[in-house]
């Protein structure tokens, strides 16, 4: 599963816990930029949307969850640590591949 991943500068452990859960990181956006809340689309291949709180601007985390919302993209937000998105896979009921 391709995964659009907004928020953090670095990723750290996370993208070796979504890939133990078969989710792949098509790209990656800061969120930061005030130019990122204002980008009108979401790649096409995006089957994912991963919201990582922390370092993300409230416009922008609308802005996407509303265009995830709209193509019927499940959105999952957390905290920006390996334990909260793995956390959050869990309770969302992702299985371990």
């Amino acid at each position: 599963m391709n995964a659009l991943l907004i928020g953090a500068d670095s990723l750290g452990k996370i993208p070796e816990i979504l890939a133990s859960y078969n989710i792949r990181i098509a790209q990656h956006i800061s969120g930061r930029n005030t130019a990122h809340s204002r980008k009108t689309t979401l790649p096409k291949n995006t089957e994912l949307l991963i919201l990582l709180t922390d370092f993300l601007c409230h416009n922008a985390m609308r802005h996407y969850r509303d265009t995830a919302a709209a193509r019927g993209i499940p959105v999952l937000a957390c905290r920006r640590s390996a334990t909260a998105v793995q956390e959050r896979l869990q309770h969302d009921g992702w299985k371990l591949h």
